[in-house]
């Protein structure tokens, strides 16, 4: 019985290394190696930072077959395995020594004058704008007009998302066992001419954010899908919300989520 392992890394001296690394040892224990996606794997490897995982799940358009990293980056908050212990990895999932876990994406449907776009986040959907000055959002739930904010931009993160750049704007670290989306003010105005919601705010996963644009000058409103740009014509309505598409995580039976953010953060 064939047992394909796909591997996909960054070109970092490093990871370029441990793919070789990698791949001569997958060799060895009997598995078949490719390098590009391929349906028939049972498993897709990552090879760099957080970044390039998240990438790898992008251009592998979000597959079903479970994913795991092994880390040559910075904070490595995906991937979980240390190119020291590849042996070791190799060893437990041969074992099935591992657990899988499904990860809910959020989905952002994206409104122009001229079409819609569908687009799905692992992390957050940011709306933000391209220049250094306010922009100006009407947020709505559910139908209901909540505010017009005005300031940076708005993030929209899930759980697995929270630690990411949530975070770093004063969000909160979300436990990925809930379902839910987190919608984190970017340097929110709260004048007397500008009231904004300055902290996070919690919504369930049956709501729909919608934010329409308000435009005051040219056409300068990002959106940022975990960690890439996009750019529309005037857009008109971006609407958010938790997809049934979900992605498969591969963890070993030892990976706590707690304890790996007070590794990572504290």
């Amino acid at each position: 019985m064939r047992r394909i392992i796909t591997i996909n890394s960054n070109q970092v001296n490093k990871s370029v290394e441990t793919k070789k690394v990698l791949t001569e040892k997958l060799i060895n224990a009997e598995f078949e190696v490719t390098y590009n996606f391929c349906k028939d794997s049972e498993l897709i490897i990552s090879i760099g930072g957080d970044g390039s995982f998240l990438k790898t799940v992008h251009d592998f358009n979000f597959p079903q077959i479970p994913i795991i990293g092994i880390n040559t980056g910075h904070l490595g908050f995906f991937p979980e395995i240390s190119p020291n212990h590849i042996d070791r990895f190799i060893e437990l999932y041969k074992n099935n020594s591992f657990l899988v876990q499904d990860i809910s994406l959020i989905e952002a449907n994206i409104y122009t004058n001229d079409c819609k776009s569908n687009m799905y986040a692992i992390n957050e959907v940011v709306v933000k704008g391209d220049k250094s000055r306010t922009i100006h959002l009407n947020l709505n739930v559910n139908n209901k007009h909540i505010q017009k904010f005005s300031g940076d931009g708005m993030i929209i993160s899930t759980p697995t998302g929270s630690t990411a750049y949530n975070y770093a704007a004063g969000g909160s670290i979300v436990d990925p066992g809930l379902n839910l989306m987190q919608l984190t003010p970017l340097y929110p105005i709260n004048t007397n001419a500008y009231r904004c919601f300055t902290s996070s705010i919690i919504f369930s996963s049956d709501s729909i954010i919608e934010i329409i644009p308000e435009y005051r000058f040219e056409d300068s409103i990002l959106i940022v899908i975990d960690g890439v740009e996009y750019r529309f014509s005037q857009m008109s309505d971006i609407k958010i919300s938790v997809s049934d598409l979900k992605i498969k995580l591969l963890r070993m039976f030892d990976y706590e989520f707690w304890s790996r953010v007070s590794e990572k953060f504290l």
